[in-house]
């Protein structure tokens, strides 16, 4: 088995399954704590602070980790931004304080009516003038940025609409496609890399989505570890062309092996 010196890592359905505890994920992350290899959760969410998914592990997993252990889309999508243009700091968002936070500790300023970059993440209180506001600044020559994809997020009532729903109408009400920041692209995991400073050949990429993680890991070039303890089965798995590097059913199946 390979070493590496850092991990990726997916959170609802790898870390925890909804409000539901998976128990080999604390052994999991207890187990690299021990041996002190860095690690980050990487997550399409853009509508939490890191301090809150900090606050989520602990209070309802068991699950003790730092900020500086969270990534998430809303701080890609501002890494990226960031480094597009240093003369162009203005945005409109839709989404909640979590993609907003991100943003203002970029430097960036908000701005309804001319902004260099329009960015849709998910926004549980959005209205039809948010996007008329979105659809005139792209019109008008702003960027389009979504955060992610996920067009359903599963709660206790079923699926509901995820960001990529709401990016999807701002993209018919343009006729633009926007620049997509999550999950299975690489920008995410681009940025999530840069923040832990390793070699791509040296850190795995773990989660339990084929469509989103393990894709992700496939299209930046890295090794993957899917655990059968959420989305994806053996079944859906078994009809793809690239397989994951590496399947396991369980988080306490994984041997961690680290050589410095």
């Amino acid at each position: 088995m390979k070493s590496y010196q850092g991990y990726m890592i997916d959170l609802d359905g790898t870390m925890y399954r909804g409000k539901e505890k998976i128990p080999a994920a604390k052994n999991f992350i207890e187990r690299l704590q021990a041996k002190k290899i860095p690690f980050l959760f990487v997550t399409n969410n853009s509508t939490q602070e890191p301090e809150k998914v900090v606050q989520n592990l602990a209070d309802n997993f068991d699950i003790h980790v730092s900020v500086t252990n969270v990534f998430t889309s809303a701080l890609a999508t501002a890494d990226y931004l960031a480094d597009l243009n240093i003369n162009q700091r203005s945005v409109y968002a839709i989404g909640e304080i979590g993609l907003k936070k991100a943003l203002l500790a970029r430097g960036f300023v908000f701005d309804e009516q001319s902004p260099d970059y329009v960015v849709v993440g998910l926004d549980y209180d959005v209205t039809y003038h948010k996007f008329e506001l979105a659809t005139l600044a792209i019109k008008n020559g702003a960027r389009f940025i979504g955060t992610n994809a996920d067009t359903n997020l599963p709660n206790e009532r079923g699926l509901v609409p995820g960001a990529g729903s709401l990016i999807a109408l701002v993209e018919r009400a343009t006729q633009q496609t926007a620049t997509y920041i999550g999950k299975p692209e690489t920008i995410i995991m681009e940025k999530a890399l840069a923040q832990m400073g390793l070699p791509k050949d040296k850190v795995v990429m773990v989660g339990d989505n084929y469509m989103t993680d393990i894709s992700a890991g496939i299209n930046f070039g890295m090794d993957t570890l899917l655990v059968y303890t959420g989305v994806s089965t053996k079944e859906q798995v078994l009809q793809k062309t690239i397989k994951p590097t590496y399947e396991i059913d369980s988080l306490d199946d994984w041997k961690i092996v680290y050589d410095v």
